[in-house]
């Protein structure tokens, strides 16, 4: 989405905020399409992650660590159930939670997932060096970093 500056009020074009927030929606329809392809979402990719690097998880510490709203965490994972990628089971320390579990299919499909997700942040960022992209993720984690 290019900023058409003769149609954006310059007070918007000038406001880290609104910057940063025209670069999310950008970013994140470059990933949705990609994702697309594989009949996954960013969420998928998200909560498989999560899962592969910490290992089981209850519902709503995946909804934590990903910051996925609870209500989304369940349909995700209801998808990613039915597809084979995840197990749900009874918590065995608390019967009244399920814990979440990453099948070998669910490994295989994030791997799948992650070439896909870094294909579309390599056409998001074309046209940028390697030092550019580097400055970019550090400066963004420095944001990011802050919020309470």
């Amino acid at each position: 989405m290019e900023i058409a500056e003769h149609k954006t009020p310059a007070r918007l074009r000038t406001l880290p905020s609104w910057l940063i927030n025209q670069a999310a929606i950008r970013a994140n329809r470059v990933t949705d399409q990609a994702l697309a392809d594989l009949g996954s979402r960013r969420h998928h990719f998200a909560m498989l992650a999560a899962l592969e690097e910490f290992g089981p998880s209850s519902q709503a510490d995946l909804g934590r660590c990903t910051a996925i709203d609870r209500s989304d965490v369940v349909a995700a994972i209801d998808a990613l159930a039915e597809q084979g990628y995840v197990q749900r089971g009874p918590d065995p320390s608390d019967g009244r939670r399920n814990v979440i579990t990453i099948t070998a299919e669910g490994t295989g499909h994030l791997r799948r997932l992650g070439a896909v997700v870094a294909a579309a942040q390599d056409e998001l960022l074309r046209s940028w060096s390697a030092a550019e992209r580097d400055t970019l993720l550090d400066l963004l984690t420095r944001i990011v970093s802050k919020v309470p």
